[in-house]
């Protein structure tokens, strides 16, 4: 699809020349592949890492700076074990970095144990000029040293564009990365984003780039963040599905085929990190919810247009599908009460943790997610060459999820829900609690004593007293998943990807496996799509991750969000300070039939800005329609900030979403026979 025949929605720059494209890929493959010093031919072929992480925002930089903080301390550690070095004192280090060690077994000097050496290529990204600084001079230790050696992170430096942060408001997030995506590349002045460009958005897909799975991370609650990601997910969606209609057949003709594009599939995830919405100092109207539920609202009605939509054409042309694109393929969802979960749990007192703690807290929670997803995928080009022959793996015994298994299995709002536990030297099959390891998993997060990690579930489906009850009586009744299963966070949920990662001399047994197979199935009855992935010897304890899809948009925080800001941004004076749009979008999902003029009498045509930032937004708006203006100059590419609100086609089509997922039901399968 040529850059002139795009749909009008949808301005983003993509390279039209192949070959710059290469040479733009060559410079960053360059950059993160350390020169080769060995003497001899050097004609290997570098693949970039099958997984990028994408951190946006100042929370999504730290989070993403800190899990290639963390794959970098594994392996500097871990090389430290094979030399014999000095181990650090174990008692003054923080949490997250007990964690990794505890994830660093010793082992005496017959063997090496393996450890976790995938190293994705990170992109940390903001609106503020001084991301590089604030990364570069944090008075973290060992920081400097990070930094020069991990050649896999990148900065995307935009302060040309933009010098500031978005002031706390996603619409100007999202504004100012249209800005940035819509410009063409070779006007920027930092040639590096040309070529960090041509990797995220030009080339996914291609045989020239390998990467197959990116994850967003970013705060639903701030501004830059909350507005960038999607934007930036949007840009290489339709990058990525304008390659896939482009029926040109000269590419073919190329004599180097890595030119060419082949339709692999690519799958992409938002990491959102929710706020606080519950807790005594806490207030449901803060702006840091109305933005989350405009995060929230847009997602998901985007989500029902791309996937659900039976309203459009039978034979819709591919300009059509281009209209329709969604960001991500899935949205992992994790609140930032896991963290006061945990301390409660903990036996502290949750009010008295500072912000610092708090952020450490959630940033080790997400990079433990991040490390199994990408342990159940990685390709044995991710680790390093001698990995798999020093650990004594046998790379047959590993079930893994690629690109494509995601991409079919996970859809939509997505949860996780994670524990662990430690299985030694010494340890029998039959001496592991599955039973246990499965209710921690689901439970109110709190710290596993043993290893250092934070467990349970990443959103809670109900009110955390509720819940807390809920949990108890499964313990209390033998591990009865009926009230459970009878949640609509468990009970709506469409398909579960688990994945079960082993240290490499432990072997799970069969009845084991089944029974935590069978506890599964009770908890989610409507499952259509199950998918196992067994990882072995990239961790020293046994964990389990599960990954819910689409019913976490039916929990009580998902909810509490998105109609927060509705009611805000969207409700009718008349509507705006009572409880009856919150009933009105509860009886929207549950009737038996969707009454639509419901939305248009509670909800005017477009959001209105202005009840976040209030008189602030008429003065914003023009200055910053003027930097579009003069960024891009061209009179036909122009998009006004109006242009970018939401309307209330978003409200009815996240409605209408919500009520798919709460109708959500499979039919069992009957044996059928001829012989009476």
């Amino acid at each position: 699809m040529s850059q002139d025949n795009l749909p009008i929605e949808h301005l983003y720059y993509t390279e039209p020349n192949l070959e710059k494209i290469l040479e733009n890929l060559d410079v960053v493959r360059g950059q993160i592949h350390p020169p080769v010093t060995t003497e001899g031919p050097q004609n290997v072929d570098q693949v970039f890492p099958s997984v990028c992480l994408i951190g946006l925002g100042r929370c999504g930089s730290n989070i993403a700076l800190d899990v290639a903080s963390l794959v970098y301390d594994a392996r500097a550690n871990y090389m430290r074990e094979v030399e014999n070095q000095e181990l650090l004192d174990t008692e003054r280090e923080f949490r997250p970095m007990r964690w990794i060690r505890k994830h660093l077994p010793i082992e005496g000097k017959d063997g090496f144990k393996p450890v976790f050496l995938i190293e994705p290529i990170v992109l940390l990204g903001d609106l503020d000029k001084d991301i590089e600084g604030r990364i570069r001079f944090s008075n973290q230790e060992g920081r400097e040293q990070f930094l020069e050696e991990y050649k896999k992170l990148q900065i995307m430096d935009l302060s040309e564009v933009h010098a500031g942060g978005a002031g706390n408001a996603p619409i100007l997030g999202q504004y100012l990365a249209k800005i940035i995506l819509n410009k063409d590349t070779s006007t920027f002045r930092n040639e590096d984003w040309k070529h960090l460009h041509s990797y995220l958005v030009d080339s996914c897909g291609i045989k020239a780039n390998q990467s197959r799975l990116y994850f967003y991370i970013f705060s639903a609650g701030g501004g830059t963040g909350s507005g960038m990601a999607s934007e930036f997910g949007l840009a290489q969606q339709f990058s990525y599905l304008s390659k896939t209609f482009d029926y040109r057949s000269d590419q073919s003709q190329l004599v180097d085929k890595r030119h060419s594009f082949v339709f692999e599939p690519i799958f992409t995830s938002g990491i959102c990190i929710l706020p606080n919405i519950s807790g005594k100092n806490v207030e449901i109207s803060e702006a840091l919810h109305i933005n989350a539920g405009r995060l929230l609202t847009k997602y998901i009605s985007e989500e029902w247009n791309f996937s659900y939509n039976e309203e459009r054409e039978e034979d819709e042309v591919p300009a059509d599908v281009m209209e329709r694109i969604r960001p991500w393929n899935s949205m992992m969802l994790i609140s930032n009460d896991i963290m006061r979960y945990a301390e409660e749990e903990d036996g502290g007192d949750a009010d008295s943790i500072d912000v610092n703690t708090m952020e450490k807290y959630a940033n080790q929670y997400i990079s433990q997610q991040i490390f199994n997803i990408l342990t159940a995928q990685a390709v044995t080009t991710d680790y390093d060459e001698d990995y798999f022959r020093r650990a004594g793996i046998d790379i047959s015994e590993t079930i893994r999820l690629d690109a494509n298994d995601l991409f079919m299995s996970l859809a939509g709002p997505v949860a996780v829900a994670y524990a662990e536990s430690v299985v030694g030297p010494g340890v029998h099959q039959d001496m592991v609690d599955i039973d246990d390891l499965f209710c921690r998993s689901i439970e109110l997060p709190h710290f596993n004593e043993d290893t250092s990690a934070i467990e349970g579930v990443s959103v809670l489906p109900v009110e955390s007293d509720r819940y807390r009850q809920a949990i108890k009586d499964f313990r209390k009744s033998g591990y009865d998943i009926s009230k459970l299963s009878d949640l609509h966070f468990f009970k709506n949920c469409s398909s579960i990807v688990s994945i079960i990662s082993l240290p490499r001399d432990f072997k799970l047994s069969f009845t084991a496996l089944n029974r935590l197979k069978m506890h599964l199935n009770r908890l989610c009855p409507n499952t259509t799509l199950k998918r196992y992935a067994l990882v072995i010897g990239a961790s020293a304890n046994l964990s389990l991750t599960t990954l819910i899809a689409k019913s976490p948009c039916l929990s009580d925080d998902f909810l509490t969000l998105m109609v927060a800001y509705m009611k805000r941004c969207f409700a009718k004076d008349d509507y705006r300070y009572t409880d009856e749009v919150d009933q009105a979008i509860i009886d929207m999902i549950q009737m038996e039939d969707f009454d639509d003029s419901l939305v248009d009498k509670y909800f005017n045509s477009h959001e209105n800005p202005a009840k976040i930032l209030d008189t602030n937004w008429y003065a914003i708006k023009p200055m910053y329609e003027k930097k579009y203006r003069e960024l891009i100059d061209n009179t036909q590419q122009f998009v006004s900030i109006n242009d970018i609100r939401l309307d209330i086609d978003n409200v009815r089509n996240a409605i209408k979403y919500l009520r798919e997922i709460y109708r959500h039901r499979i039919s069992k399968t009957n044996v059928l026979t001829l012989n009476g």
